[in-house]
């Protein structure tokens, strides 16, 4: 929660949320809720615009992109959206350094592939030099990692929470968000969980993902603030009770690799 401060009364950013209608597993839409809330706190003035199915909006003109998780039924509905209208102009934006925020299913959309158990291979919209195939059992748990793109000397903890089947892996010149401490993370193979290309995060975390990690969701505002008005300056808050969800999710997590 903020110390002090006049809520909204700053620079205007543009949150655009990606098909809240159809992509809202496990508490997604959570994030656009704390997106908007923690920019008010620092004075900004966010407004939320909702984006479906045959919308197309010139995704460039937005400061920050959501999109959640879904079931396999609604990302097939989201694939041939993609291919028919959005895809391209999503590109765009993320090329143009949009901040992009994607969750699980909507993380996989936006490579290459996604292989079903029976081999078919749904299309992305390949923004990302990555792809996921089905595996045979459903990754589950809470999840710490360890990153390094949000500042200090040292590595931060990033919590969050997994429930997949698909195991997502990076091309060429892809890096993960951070280092799984526990859990299973893109794969359960290379020890990487996420991934980072210019302002775009794509990641398993549900939770809600932010509020549990309120730095990585100042990271987003000031990738934003950047691109729009060149500079960003945002006052310290008083973290103390994300900081306490943070650490009873660190707790979780260790508690179940015992």
């Amino acid at each position: 929660m903020p110390a002090c401060g006049v809520i909204g009364i700053g620079p205007e950013i543009r949150i655009c949320h990606l098909y809240p209608d159809l992509m809202n597993l496990y508490g997604d839409r959570g994030n656009v809720i704390a997106l908007r809330r923690r920019a008010e706190w620092h004075g900004l003035r966010p407004v939320v615009e909702e984006v479906s199915l045959e919308d197309k909006p010139d995704f460039r003109r937005f400061d920050i992109i959501f999109i959640g998780g879904g079931q396999d039924r609604e990302q097939k509905l989201i694939c041939l959206d993609f291919q028919k209208v959005k895809g391209s102009a999503l590109a765009e934006a993320v090329e143009d350094d949009v901040a992009l925020l994607a969750i699980c299913g909507g993380y996989q959309l936006l490579g290459e592939y996604y292989q079903t158990g029976e081999g078919e291979r749904v299309p992305g919209i390949g923004v990302l030099k990555l792809f996921t195939v089905a595996g045979k059992k459903r990754l589950i748990g809470n999840v710490i990692i360890e990153t390094d793109i949000l500042g200090g000397p040292r590595p931060k903890t990033v919590v969050g929470f997994e429930n997949h089947s698909g195991k997502t892996y990076l091309g060429e010149g892809l890096r993960p968000l951070g280092r799984v401490i526990a859990g299973h993370g893109n794969n359960g193979e290379d020890g990487g969980e996420g991934v980072i290309y210019r302002n775009t995060i794509g990641t398993y975390l549900h939770g809600s993902l932010l509020p549990k990690n309120p730095e990585v969701t100042d990271f987003l505002l000031r990738r934003a603030l950047v691109r729009r008005y060149g500079a960003a300056e945002l006052k310290p808050l008083n973290d103390e009770v994300e900081r306490r969800a943070h650490e009873a999710a660190i707790r979780r997590a260790r508690t179940r690799t015992r």
